[in-house]
């Protein structure tokens, strides 16, 4: 989940431990203010850790994850 105080080109992608992208979870170009949630199906991805990046405008957040099944 995340919000956006104003609108904005959003790009949303999981990359591997080799820095390889695995999904694009969110690649639009404009996306309306306020709040969104985004899921993510890692049914085709194996245990372990991976990093969400997160691109809005000119603010960027990458955040690890772990996956555990």
């Amino acid at each position: 989940s995340f919000s956006l105080p104003i609108e904005s080109e959003i790009s949303i992608e999981v990359y591997n431990l080799q820095g390889r992208v695995v999904a694009s979870l969110v690649n639009e170009g404009n996306m309306a203010a306020g709040y969104h949630s985004v899921v993510w199906n890692a049914d085709s991805h194996s245990s372990g850790m991976y990093f969400v990046k997160m691109i809005a405008g000119d603010y960027t957040n990458t955040q690890k994850l772990m996956l555990v099944k």
